[in-house]
C-alpha cells in the first residue's frame, strides 16, 4: 500500500523505513547567514562598523524604499538598513525578550584590541573580564544601541 497505510513490518524493517524517510525529509540544512539591523542613520552605522570594528562595506542598495548596507566580517554579515516607508521604529530600552546581543570572537591580544577600541571612542558597557576560566568577554554599544559582545575562548 502507498501513503500513510503500510503493511505491518518487522522492527528492523520499520527502522529501515524510518531511516529512509528521515534521509528523504532531511535533504535540507541551515547555516547562519546574517544579522539585520535597523538604523536611524544606516550610512553612519555602516561606517562605524567599518571604522571601529574593521568590517568591510561590500554593498549599498535601496531595498523596499530604504537604504541598506552590507558589512562583512570574515564569515559574518551585517545588513544595516534605514526606515522603510510606513514604519515607525523606536529605541529599545533595557533587557527584552528575544535577541539580547550578538558577539564577535577576537583573535590575538584581546585586551590590546579592547584598548584600541577605547582609543577610537567605542563605548564599553562592560570592560574586559574573565567570564569563566576559559572565556574572556567585554561588551560594547553600537550606534543604534545594539549590544555587542567581544569574546575570546582560551585553550
Amino acid at each position: 500500500m502507498h501513503g500513510f497505510f503500510r503493511a505491518p513490518a518487522s522492527r528492523i524493517g520499520a527502522n529501515k523505513i524510518q531511516k529512509e524517510e528521515n534521509r528523504i525529509m532531511s535533504n535540507a540544512s541551515i547555516a547562519f547567514d546574517h544579522v539585520h539591523l535597523v538604523s536611524q542613520d544606516p550610512q553612519s552605522a555602516a561606517s562605524w562598523y567599518a571604522e571601529m570594528l574593521e568590517g568591510k562595506i561590500t554593498a549599498k542598495q535601496e531595498v523596499r524604499g530604504a537604504p541598506q548596507f552590507v558589512v562583512v566580517f570574515g564569515g559574518a554579515t551585517l545588513l544595516i538598513r534605514g526606515q522603510r516607508p510606513g514604519e515607525e521604529p523606536g529605541r529599545k530600552g533595557g533587557l527584552q525578550w528575544g535577541t539580547d546581543h550578538f558577539g564577535f570572537h577576537v583573535k590575538g591580544d584581546f585586551d590590546g584590541y579592547c584598548d584600541g577600541l577605547k582609543k577610537k571612542g567605542v563605548r564599553f558597557t562592560l570592560d574586559p573580564v574573565d567570564f569563566s576560566p576559559k572565556v574572556r568577554i567585554a561588551f560594547i554599544e553600537a550606534p543604534d544601541g545594539e549590544v555587542i559582545e567581544l569574546l575570546q575562548r582560551k585553550g
